[in-house]
């Protein structure tokens, strides 16, 4: 009865609100993480149709099915759709439905924050698809190139709705990353050191670190070209001093790691599907989580692989070449520990292994051509050819929706407690693997035989008709292999029989709770000693349903689950989760607000939209919080610990710690576009005198310095906290001074000379740093005042203080930069 007890206590406190206003303020990580794996696939569906109306315009030559114009538009939306609307939140989605699931724990670190990405996501894709629809879609390739997509050649709101659209996605898949890292780091089960994590959570840290460092190029690309279009800042030109050569370079730095951040998910489902279907551990645990960080590391030294044709030196050339022939040593790793693991076991050939077979073959010869491709006299002959389009896919739909494929039919009786009950997902593998190597492997042919790739129509005599015949018809063999798997899929959701708890006698911690899952996952947390918890008590879930765990127990409304030490798994404080809330769903209103401005030039309305969201931030912290002191709280065996408001370490200061690294990145690639264009630019900095760019850097160094010390003394002691974060706020504000009147001053406009647009766009970054820096400060002075913060409550001093040190960071070193660089003229 006890146990009855605390199921119904739990089902109260974590369900949802009823109807519409559940849908509008669900902050739940189940049902956030459906959303959107059926969002995904939903852009995917749109994606394969864009795809295949490309295979019926070039199915014969001089085809008349689609003009120029449309058919820009067509594959442009195909790319995007698939990489930035698909791909990208399809993992995202697994994360957030299964990663507490398989740490042990009962939500994410920051429910709203997950709510929060899930309607910019939403939003963001539907600007993408009314824009498809209205004709208006971005025509100038997926990724962008400048002089293409500037205003003299794609004059409308085509490449504006490309920028910020995918902007708004990016802001997504950001707090996705962010939310990840901290969950695997700090919401393990008790005990479960690094060491015993599970495969697929290195996996998931790795490619969220990867998200958070590779994205902000995007991103700062994405705002230098809308600037460009906008407000005519010449970053791209070279008659004012720009360089297109910086877009690819920004681009890159992203889209090379992308290719990783798709493949290592679905690397992670099959390092956890193929040791269940083979009937054995892993091989090569450490050997695994060795490559994949490897591979983390070694992507963001390949960009300049997709510029080999660019006319960079002949040095850079050679060290690239290596290191994108380096990286193919981590990819071999894995696939020979999948191999021995499969050889080493006595495998059941379910349908799950249809498609991981499928991902060997397919993804192997994509791998195959990437090596020739990473070889510097081939790509000069290969590039911009139908080779590469064919490399990409092998390697992506080979890398990445194979594997998922095999994930959904692995993990869909966890998620609706129902087992197929007919044959079609057998039909749907082999139409999608044939039709698959029917489309894509002639594209290398035709690809070798000269055909480029964007290209609307080709001439009959060019001989590739036959080829482009096969791989259309191949396309549309897939696509109906797709429509049979969704209907398959479908049906069991429907119609299924019902599936015990564990179908598959596999050993992770997702199988140890009743499927499907209740809101709150566990009814008490586990504590683990090894690898594969079930494979040492398979009776671990009944134990946990009965309260026999961590937390068998609740207390009034809230929401509470177990943060470990991120090492050793220690158990460390309990964190106090947010309940279903509508501040995410207008938060993300009030951001497409600004991006709508923007993208209907609006501009005069963009600050207010600005503003908006700074208003919702504080609302949204505002919120957190408490006034009462708990003290330690018993975890159910006898350890007391406290809550998360009563440390120094929380969830909430690591989010800040991640997302200040991501606004580094942004900054750093912002500093090097400075230098980038100083070194490679013509007539850069161009002849004038500006003066001494030299009291105003002593002024933000004295604003800056005063607000760091400030900032320490007031976290270090409560007594001086408050007065502390006024003094910073101050120094703060002196900085942001300095830093307006040396632009200023010694500054051109910014459309006169890409210098000054640098130099504005660094001003005008390093004073929005500091002026979140200083409302951090204002921020706790109220919460001082409130009885919120208080010495045994002092988790947000620190919060407010590694805000506040990085604008005063920023700002400083934005200044002696361009100190320096007027120095120079």
């Amino acid at each position: 009865m006890k146990a009855i007890q605390l199921h119904c206590d739990l089902t109260r406190i974590w369900e949802g609100e009823p109807g519409w206003r559940g849908v509008l303020t669900s902050v739940s990580h189940t049902d956030l993480g459906k959303r959107f794996i059926i969002a995904a696939a939903v852009f995917f569906g749109i994606g394969g149709v864009l795809a295949m109306l490309i295979r019926a315009q070039l199915a014969t030559p001089e085809s008349a099915f689609a003009g120029p114009e449309v058919y820009g538009q067509i594959f442009t939306m195909h790319g995007s759709i698939m990489m930035f609307l698909f791909a990208i939140p399809m993992l995202e989605g697994l994360a957030i439905y299964l990663l507490p699931k398989i740490l042990g724990a009962r939500d994410l670190a920051y429910p709203r924050l997950t709510a929060l990405g899930w309607w910019c996501y939403l939003f963001g894709g539907s600007i993408m698809i009314l824009a498809l629809l209205g004709g208006v879609a971005p025509d100038a390739g997926w990724f962008l190139y400048p002089p293409l997509s500037g205003k003299e050649f794609t004059p409308g709101v085509n490449s504006d709705v490309w920028l910020l659209g995918i902007t708004f996605v990016e802001i997504s898949a950001m707090c996705a990353a962010i939310e990840i890292v901290v969950t695997i780091l700090k919401f393990r089960a008790a005990n479960m050191s690094l060491t015993r994590m599970p495969i697929m959570a290195w996996y998931l840290l790795a490619t969220a670190g990867m998200m958070i460092f590779g994205f902000p190029p995007l991103i700062l690309g994405s705002i230098l070209l809308e600037l460009e279009r906008a407000f005519g800042w010449p970053f791209f030109q070279p008659e004012l001093g720009g360089s297109p050569l910086l877009w690819q370079h920004l681009f890159w730095l992203f889209g090379h790691p992308e290719v990783y951040i798709i493949f290592l998910p679905a690397a992670g489902a099959l390092s956890t599907i193929i040791p269940v279907m083979a009937r054995t551990p892993l091989i090569g645990y450490g050997a695994i989580v060795t490559a994949v960080m490897a591979l983390a590391f070694l992507s963001f030294g390949l960009w300049v692989h997709h510029m080999f044709t660019t006319g960079i030196p002949h040095m850079a050339l050679g060290f690239f070449s290596a290191a994108s022939v380096l990286v193919a040593i981590p990819t071999a790793v894995q696939i020979f520990a999948w191999i021995g693991t499969i050889w080493a076991g006595r495998p059941k050939f379910t349908l799950p292994m249809y498609y991981i077979v499928g991902f060997f073959i397919v993804f192997v010869l994509g791998g195959l051509t990437g090596v020739m491709l990473a070889i510097v006299p081939f790509d000069q002959q290969a590039h911009d050819t139908a080779f590469v389009t064919a490399h990409l896919h092998y390697v992506l739909v080979g890398g990445f929706v194979f594997p998922m494929l095999a994930a959904a039919y692995y993990w869909m009786p966890h998620a609706t407690g129902r087992t197929r009950v007919m044959r079609l997902g057998i039909a749907a593998f082999w139409l999608i693997f044939i039709g698959f190597n029917l489309t894509f492997l002639h594209m290398h042919l035709t690809g070798l035989l000269g055909m480029p790739r964007r290209m609307y129509t080709y001439p009959a005599e060019a001989g590739w008709t036959w080829l482009n015949l096969i791989s259309s018809v191949g396309s549309f063999m897939q696509a109906f292999g797709f429509g049979l798997f969704a209907i398959d899929i479908a049906l069991q959701r429907r119609v299924g029989n019902r599936s015990r708890r564990d179908p598959w006698n596999a050993e992770t911690l997702e199988w140890a709770m009743p499927t499907p899952p209740p809101q709150y996952n566990f009814a008490s947390l586990p504590t683990v000693d090894c690898r594969e918890p079930l494979t040492r008590d398979r009776l671990l879930g009944a134990g946990l349903a009965a309260g026999r765990g961590l937390l068998g127990r609740t207390i009034g409304h809230r929401r509470e689950t177990l943060a470990v030490d991120m090492v050793t798994g220690a158990p460390e404080h309990v964190a106090i989760l947010p309940g279903p809330s509508i501040v995410p769903f207008q938060t993300a209103l009030v951001i497409g607000g600004f991006f709508l401005s923007m993208l209907l030039s609006l501009y005069w309305l963009a600050p207010v939209f600005i503003l908006g969201t700074a208003v919702m931030v504080w609302r949204w912290t505002a919120t957190t919080g408490t006034t009462e002191d708990d003290g330690p709280v018993d975890t159910g065996h006898g350890d007391r610990v406290p809550t998360s408001f009563a440390v120094r370490g929380s969830v909430g200061y690591w989010g800040s710690v991640l997302a200040i690294a991501a606004s580094a990145t942004l900054f750093a690639s912002l500093v090097f576009g400075h230098f980038f264009l100083w070194v490679v630019a013509p007539n850069w900095p161009p002849p004038g005198d500006f003066g001494a760019y030299f009291l105003e850097p002593v002024l933000v160094t004295a604003g800056a310095l005063l607000a760091l010390a400030a900032a320490r003394i007031g976290a270090r002691d409560f007594a001086r906290s408050r007065n502390g974060a006024m003094i910073s706020a101050c120094g703060l504000a002196l900085a942001i001074a300095g830093l307006l009147i040396g632009a200023i001053r010694h500054l051109p406009g910014p459309g006169e000379h890409s210098f000054a647009a640098v130099g504005w766009t660094l001003t005008s970054y390093a004073v929005f740093s500091a002026i979140v820096g200083l409302l951090a400060q204002v921020f706790i002075t109220r919460r001082i005042a409130s009885g919120h913060t208080t010495s045994d409550r002092p988790h947000e001093l620190r919060i407010a203080a590694v805000w506040s040190d990085y604008g005063a960071a920023v700002a400083l070193a934005v200044a002696w930069i361009l100190s320096l660089s007027s120095a120079s003229l």
